[in-house]
Parts: C-alpha cells; structure tokens; sequence
C-alpha cells in the first residue's frame, strides 16, 4: 500500500476525519431547488383549471419534475411533443392531480441530492488557498509563475491544459493541476459517501484519468484525490484496490498538502 494511501487511512481511522472533510466538502442536505413566483403562480392555474398541457408544460421547466416518468425527458427536450401526443399528458397530468397542489410543489422544490453538490466543492476549496501557494485562474500565468503554484480554472480549460502539455488523453475535465519543485501533479477528486454500484464507478473513473497520461515521468505526477467510505478496511473492491496498488498515488484531500511539500 502506498504511503499516502496509508497515511489517509489512518487519518480516516484515528482522528476527525469527517469533521475535516467537511471543510472541503461542505455539503448542505437542506439546500431545496427554488421556484419563481411566476412559475408557482402558473402550476397553481393550470392544476385548478385542469389545463392539462399547461400544467405538464410549466412543470417541465423546473429543475426537477415531480414525478418520476420515463416519457418526461423526451418531453423536456421536445415540448411540440406535448400537442402531439394527448394521451401521454392525460396521463402524466393525472398523475399530478392525484399527487395534490402542495406535494406537486414540494417534490419540485426537493433537496438536491447530495451527490449533484459535490462537484465544484473540491476546485472552491482549492480556490481559497488552502494549500498555502498562488492560485492561479488563467493558464499562462501559470505557465510562466516562478514559484510553486495551483492553476484552477473551469474543467474544458484544465483539460485542455493536460492534454496540451501533460500528455493527458481522456476527454473529460480535470479538478486539480499544480507545480511543486519543477513537478507537476495533477488528478481528479472524488468524494465516494457509499458502496455500490454508481460509487465503484466513480472510483473507476478516478482510477482512469490515474492512467490516462501518455508519458508518466519524474516532471509529471498523477495522482487521485479520493475521500469517503474507501478509507474503511474491509473486503471491498476498492480497498483491495487500495492493498496491491503501492505505486499508485491515491489518497485523501487532507493529505494533500503534506504530500505536494515532501516533493
């Protein structure tokens, strides 16, 4: 087992380890989507005028529909559809009818999943200095910054910048990318909060931008930035993982600060 990987173990284990992690990943249960006033006024008038296509339509622009349909995402993205196929509104409107005014309003007001918040958490926690270095946004200052550094800006330019000068060959954004004594390390953040399915996913897709540099050498360390139930010993897929994998660079966000100073 690498020696970060353990270190993180042991922090996860030993100490407060939620408790700090919540600075990185300050997730809010009770954070509920919002409706206009304008919006709410429309789905009250369409549901006491019974105006099926109205009240279905309405709907369709809040961030979360309140029930669950498999025909709904054809509809969001082609409302004509709705004039053309009265039945499937019939359907989904009575739905909504028997649901009652106040439950159709609470389920489109319902808290975001917690999991749909963590993705910027990780680049704002960066964003405010953490690590002790300039944080820089734009690339070419980070290019020509003389010093140990962050650059931390939007996914598609971090991408970009790895692809173009780190020899990074997937096509998807990248959360961290940083110089410490001439060495640049860069790697994704996952926060996993349970075992499963989605979860091993997650992990998976850590583990492949971990192995998507064309060329590995001492000028550039990839790394995985992984946090949550991992940590916990067990006979799991991913603390297998965690066991037989020494050279591998994966460990928790609490950790990376210590590790970017032993370079």
């Amino acid at each position: 087992m690498n020696y970060w990987t353990r270190q993180s173990i042991e922090f996860a284990q030993q100490r407060n380890y939620l408790d700090e992690l919540f600075k990185v990943y300050p997730l809010n249960p009770n954070l509920r989507r919002e409706l206009s006033g304008e919006q709410i006024d429309k789905i009250y008038h369409a549901y006491s005028e019974r105006d099926n296509i109205a009240l279905v339509e309405t709907l369709l622009k809040s961030e979360l529909f309140p029930i669950k349909d498999s025909y709904v995402p054809f509809l969001r993205h082609d409302t004509g559809a709705l004039l053309r196929n009265p039945q499937t509104v019939n359907r989904i409107a009575g739905s909504l009818y028997q649901m009652g005014i106040e439950t159709i309003l609470e389920k489109c007001t319902s808290p975001k999943e917690t999991n749909r918040q963590i993705g910027p958490l990780f680049k704002n926690w960066i964003q405010r200095g953490t690590l002790g270095v300039p944080v820089l946004n734009n690339p070419d200052e980070f290019i020509n910054c003389e010093s140990d550094c962050v650059f931390n800006s939007s996914d598609a330019i971090m991408q970009d910048f790895a692809q173009n000068f780190l020899g990074f060959k997937r096509n998807k954004g990248i959360d961290f990318i940083a110089r410490f004594n001439n060495k640049y390390i860069v790697g994704e953040a996952k926060f996993l909060t349970d075992f499963g399915g989605h979860q091993n996913a997650q992990f998976e897709d850590a583990l492949n931008t971990l192995h998507s540099f064309r060329k590995v050498n001492n000028d550039v360390i990839p790394i995985a930035i992984i946090d949550g139930v991992i940590y916990i010993p067990n006979n799991g897929k991913m603390y297998k993982y965690l066991s037989s994998h020494d050279k591998e660079y994966i460990f928790s966000a609490l950790v990376l600060r210590e590790f970017l100073y032993s370079l």
